[in-house]
């Protein structure tokens, strides 16, 4: 008795951070005082925010990005998870791989290259068309909010691959077969039957992925700030570090509630989607065996024009214009002429000492933060499948509310916390300790999701016979079940790992000096001050500070079920 006691009293531990943080972000949209001043309430950051034309504008903005990414992550991801799945492609190991780590890959990291490739004035292919017809400007402009979306949509459809391959991995071919042996091609196949069927499962990868869009920081904050297109998420992060006035955490807190509000209505109407899925259910236990779609050899041919060219533009052309940059004092398009200036001054000139200091900090947030996310989210993940407690239900609840909360709000909440409430109790603010506790918290809908689908299909028989044989609950938990969860949890625990090393979007709110940076924080810190080329050869640095974990995650990880986490 007294271990279940003490798995719940965990779990709650765990998840008053959650309700926390959201009661201070909704107090905030009502708080009118500055640091040190009286506390004094008021209407007027909502009155304001509702009339201001601003507003409008940026919430144009954001859903024009995040309808635009969900655009181009679907046009990509559909048929590639298609060719991975539902072909004969040979290297579909090879493709699924590159997908998956293009999911770890930092986005801030793509959106620095295609600002090198596409930016009005500096983009090489603007350079290019500029020079040779004589234009007065550039043809294409990345710092727009299609263009953001562009940027943002190749990034994120790795993760939409990721939710559709498990789709058609699971549906059942043979309407596939019934539609070719009345004549049906390959083509009206797939818009007759195949994605009709599979339109639960697309839908719900598009009601997530414009989830993300709708608070997503880092490129929009590469690109778009400072051509003064503000997203919802950049908005918030100048409220909260305006260059010329103080904070305004009114102001944040009030946009952050409206944000909150939308991205818990994508949320309701992402697990309705996934309720109303059973109805496209084709799968049975009755002579289920799926025959693969033979795509000949112009078909492959095809399939691997279609991927060559979706890795060059995604990923390969942003890395190499990042690296050109990196090499070069001052940006300018490939030429014969620009390789006589190539050097490496600009990573002799980088800050080595931060970047030290970044390594240190980034290394211990990967240490920490996995191990005390999965310890506290495996004792929620007993509450809410193995114990028999009648609100339970709210355990699961509450441990989804991360997933559906931007992360850069409770970044907000948290530096709130440590500023007014906790300030002479608990010495929060700037320093390594408040990442640790909010990367946490912002993890606990991944891990508990991971632990909850592997601890599902353990039969409860094995614990009730330990029980019999005298064993108490964290004994078994010991013995039995963390053994047989080991997989997911090396799995889970490294892909956490990545994901804390990558993170900008809660660093730039949390990160305040040398003692809690990041080596993220780094690279943003120069972009922002101006030091492009410089910025270009940090972010190589750190890529390759975060090769070993990437091989590591392929080595030890490759086997485990990705879909089912997210």
């Amino acid at each position: 008795m007294k271990g279940r006691w003490l798995l719940v009293g965990v779990s709650a531990a765990a998840l008053l951070p959650v309700i926390g943080l959201l009661l201070v972000i909704f107090w905030m949209g009502f708080w009118q005082s500055g640091p040190g001043e009286p506390v004094v309430y008021t209407l007027n950051h909502y009155r304001n925010i509702l009339t201001d034309s601003f507003t409008f504008k940026t919430l144009l903005n954001t859903l024009g990005f995040a309808t635009t990414t969900v655009v181009v992550s679907l046009f990509f991801a559909i048929p590639i998870a298609w060719l991975v799945e539902r072909t004969d492609l040979p290297g579909k190991e090879l493709v699924f791989t590159l997908m998956a780590v293009g999911a770890l890959v930092p986005t801030f990291f793509t959106a620095m290259g295609w600002v090198f490739l596409l930016h009005p004035r500096i983009g090489v292919v603007n350079r290019i068309f500029v020079d040779a017809f004589g234009l007065a400007q550039g043809p294409f402009n990345i710092a727009s909010v299609v263009g953001m979306g562009w940027v943002e949509g190749l990034g994120l459809s790795s993760i939409a691959f990721i939710m559709i391959v498990a789709t058609y991995r699971t549906m059942d071919p043979s309407l596939e077969e019934a539609g070719r042996v009345h004549g049906l091609k390959i083509a009206k196949t797939l818009r007759y039957i195949t994605l009709p069927l599979t339109f639960p499962g697309i839908l719900a990868a598009a009601i997530y992925i414009f989830t993300i869009g709708l608070s997503a920081f880092e490129v929009p904050a590469i690109i778009g700030m400072s051509n003064k297109i503000f997203t919802f998420s950049t908005f918030i992060f100048y409220k909260m570090q305006p260059l010329e006035e103080l904070p305004n955490y009114g102001v944040a807190g009030a946009v952050s509630t409206l944000l909150v509000v939308l991205a818990l209505l994508l949320s309701w109407w992402y697990f309705k989607v996934l309720r109303f899925s059973s109805r496209y259910a084709v799968v049975t236990g009755r002579a289920y065996r799926p025959k693969l779609v033979e795509l000949g050899g112009r078909g492959r041919l095809y399939a691997w024009i279609f991927l060559g060219s979706f890795f060059l533009v995604a990923k390969l052309l942003p890395f190499f214009l990042l690296a050109w940059a990196a090499l070069l004092s001052y940006f300018q398009p490939p030429s014969w002429a620009a390789l006589s200036q190539v050097s490496l001054r600009n990573f002799y000139g980088l800050p080595w000492d931060l970047l030290l200091a970044g390594a240190r900090n980034t290394l211990l947030l990967m240490l920490a933060v996995p191990t005390l996310t999965l310890v506290l989210c495996l004792a929620i993940s007993w509450v809410i499948l193995r114990s028999d407690l009648k609100w339970r239900i709210v355990f699961d609840a509450l441990a989804f509310l991360p997933h559906a909360v931007p992360s850069i709000i409770l970044a907000i909440a948290a530096v709130f916390v440590a500023l007014f409430l906790v300030r002479n109790i608990l010495p929060l603010y700037g320093t390594l300790s408040i990442l640790i506790l909010v990367y946490t918290v912002s993890r606990i809908s991944f891990a508990t999701r991971i632990i909850n689908n592997s601890l599902a299909q353990i039969h409860p028989e094995l614990e009730e016979a330990a029980f019999a044989g005298g064993l108490r609950v964290l004994q078994v938990m010991r013995k039995i079940l963390l053994p047989l969860l080991k997989p997911a949890l090396v799995y889970a625990w490294l892909w956490m790992a990545l994901l804390c090393y990558r993170e900008l979007t809660m660093a730039s709110v949390l990160v305040t000096n040398q003692n809690n940076i990041t080596l993220p924080m780094i690279v943003w810190g120069l972009w922002l001050g101006g030091s492009l080329n410089q910025a270009a050869a940090a972010n190589l640095v750190i890529l390759g500070f975060m090769l070993p974990a990437v091989l590591l995650y392929l080595t030890v990880g490759r086997k485990s079920r990705l879909e089912e986490a997210l």
